[in-house]
């Protein structure tokens, strides 16, 4: 067994600094996607690696394969982890409104440093596994979430027909949002152009809807 080894089993710093208390359940698991979440915005997913995590964390591979079968389980954790409790759909009382609002706030987080984090993930086109997780856990399923309400608030309000409500209207404007950050490199998106996406593609696709053959 290596030094290295050897300090993480006797659960004593490398540096000789004393020993470490004994993390276990919910103590060591937030060390390991601290540690994750680390090793993500210093290194990108291409640099995360399980011993560096380890290393960081000051545990060992197995107590994370315990909890994560594969280095993309522990990224999209480590991503949740940076990205907190999500926040309600806005309800401004209008629709434009209520798209503005939940198209920014996309934008904001995704020109932030865990929207970095996270778009890096979505960069990583060549693990499988990781885009699928990515979808099922990281934001897509609750954002398209948000949208479905936001569009069955504006039918009650009589703002659009019971046929907007759908999927693909409500996927629309993240996906042009995420393409201009995927497809044309920004690294922020200026707000007149959320305001388009919103107001020359959104709005005229709900209204076309209105459920007539």
């Amino acid at each position: 067994m290596t030094t290295e080894g050897m300090a993480m089993a006797s659960g004593t710093h490398e540096e000789g600094a004393g020993p470490r208390p004994r993390r276990r359940g919910a103590a060591l698991e937030e060390a390991i996607l601290r540690a994750a979440a680390e090793e993500l915005r210093e290194s990108g997913y291409a640099g995360m690696t399980m011993d560096g995590v380890a290393r960081r964390a000051g545990t060992n591979k197995n107590a994370i394969y315990r909890r994560w079968p594969h280095r993309a389980a522990l990224g999209v954790a480590a991503y949740r982890h940076l990205a907190g409790d999500r926040e309600p759909a806005p309800d401004t009382g209008s629709l434009r409104g209520d798209a503005l609002a939940l198209l920014r706030r996309a934008n904001a987080t995704w020109s932030s440093p865990r929207g970095a984090v996270l778009r890096d993930l979505l960069a990583a086109g060549d693990d499988p596994r990781l885009i699928s997780l990515l979808r099922e856990n990281a934001g897509d399923s609750a954002m398209d979430a948000d949208w479905l309400a936001v569009l069955g608030r504006a039918v009650a309000r009589g703002e659009a027909h019971a046929q907007a409500v759908h999927p693909r209207v409500a996927s629309a404007p993240t996906t042009l949002l995420r393409g201009e950050y995927a497809l044309r490199g920004r690294p922020e998106v200026p707000d007149a152009v959320v305001v388009e996406i919103v107001d020359e593609v959104f709005l005229p696709l709900v209204h076309g809807r209105t459920g007539r053959v």
